[in-house]
């Protein structure tokens, strides 16, 4: 369902058609306008459809197709990612430049363009970034690479735009998701959702961050599950 804009104010979340982004798609439909980003223009209007307030943000991020931004944005969440990559001597340049352009530049030239929008609202962007954009291991080179890359552009970020527009890195461990089951089936692990955490959850730390007031930010936070393996 769609209805006026007007009176709410305006988020976009990428990567909202599934997952993660759409968990958080849905926590801040209860307050805001939702832009649902996404790749798959039936699949982002089938989360549109079940919002009290939203539109389709139907975009290529990595190719530069993207829709009109709005006038005011007070929220960005960059929910969209990949994971991929092996051992370093086992893992192609072009799978290195395909989760770079996605976890790293799309991030970067999406979060540029909407600057100008944020800073109007004196909005929020939120980086969904990772566990393992703070440690890495034997294999995770390439997934890990890219997200202390959006670590370090998050940190850089909040920097400049500080007292203009507020940047918070989210950081979840395992997550109960489709790229979680291939990432377990990869690692030859049998897969166990109660060593994970929902989509749900990450939504509301992502709640925490829209909703503290103006005066301060969540900086970084990591949100894991109790259970370890």
């Amino acid at each position: 369902m769609t209805t006026s804009s007007a009176a709410r104010p305006t988020a976009l979340v990428t990567g909202a058609s599934r997952g993660i982004g759409r968990a958080i798609a849905e926590e801040l439909g209860r307050s805001h306008h939702v832009l649902v980003g996404g790749r798959d223009a039936d699949a982002v209007a089938e989360v549109v459809a079940q919002l009290p307030s939203a539109e389709p943000f139907v975009a290529e991020l990595t190719g530069g197709h993207l829709p009109a931004l709005p006038e005011r944005l007070d929220v960005l969440v960059h929910s969209a990612g990949v994971e991929d990559g092996d051992t370093v001597e086992e893992t192609s340049l072009d799978t290195w430049r395909r989760v770079f352009e996605v976890n790293v530049f799309a991030v970067a030239e999406l979060t540029r363009l909407a600057l100008p929008a944020l800073r109007r609202a004196e909005g929020l962007v939120v980086v969904i970034n990772s566990g393992s954009g703070l440690t890495s291991g034997a294999g995770s080179a390439v997934y890990s690479g890219s997200k202390f890359a959006a670590r370090a552009l998050t940190d850089a970020l909040r920097e400049e735009e500080r007292g203009r527009v507020r940047v918070s890195s989210i950081h979840p461990g395992r997550v109960d998701t489709d790229m979680q089951r291939a990432l377990q089936a990869k690692e030859g692990h049998p897969y166990d959702a109660d060593y994970t955490i929902t989509p749900e959850m990450v939504a509301a730390t992502v709640r925490i961050a829209v909703d503290l007031p103006p005066t301060g930010t969540v900086e970084s936070l990591s949100v894991r599950p109790v259970r370890r393996r």
